[in-house]
């Protein structure tokens, strides 16, 4: 025996329910990417610094590990371990060093375009203060 339920419907996709979707991933990925990003800037300061590129290091062992990290970047700005500072406040940070350890070991990260003038006066305050073993990072 044949039940008859009426005339037989072909299927659909539901578009409705498909872009809620789709909305809800974009949604997602896009609060997702921000967190991210925001988390990455609070966990690496790293300041953006092009290192020149050199054939040969010398003394590696000791530039990876040195007392105090002064990078210098594009539009040669001064900073001491990731932070922004003024050439006097640098002036009395290698003042202060120097004054406890005169060997200390002082590394230059300065960004291969920025103004040679900046690496030099960095030198320079090291020299003033008695600091004499510098190094100055660069790519391999």
């Amino acid at each position: 025996m044949r039940i008859n339920l009426g005339e037989e419907q072909e299927p659909e996709i539901g578009l409705v329910a498909l872009i809620d979707c789709i909305f809800f991933l974009l949604m997602f990925f896009m609060v997702a990417t921000t967190f991210k990003q925001h988390e990455e800037n609070r966990k690496n300061r790293a300041i953006p610094v092009n290192l020149p590129k050199s054939a040969v290091t010398f003394r590696a062992e000791e530039a990876s590990n040195p007392d105090m990290v002064i990078t210098i970047d594009r539009e040669g700005r001064f900073y001491i371990d990731g932070s922004a500072v003024t050439q006097s406040t640098l002036h009395d940070r290698l003042r202060v060093i120097a004054a406890l350890n005169a060997q200390a070991s002082i590394r230059i990260d300065g960004d291969r375009r920025a103004d040679f003038q900046s690496v030099v006066r960095v030198m320079d305050l090291c020299a003033f203060e008695g600091l004499t073993n510098l190094a100055v990072h660069v790519r391999d």
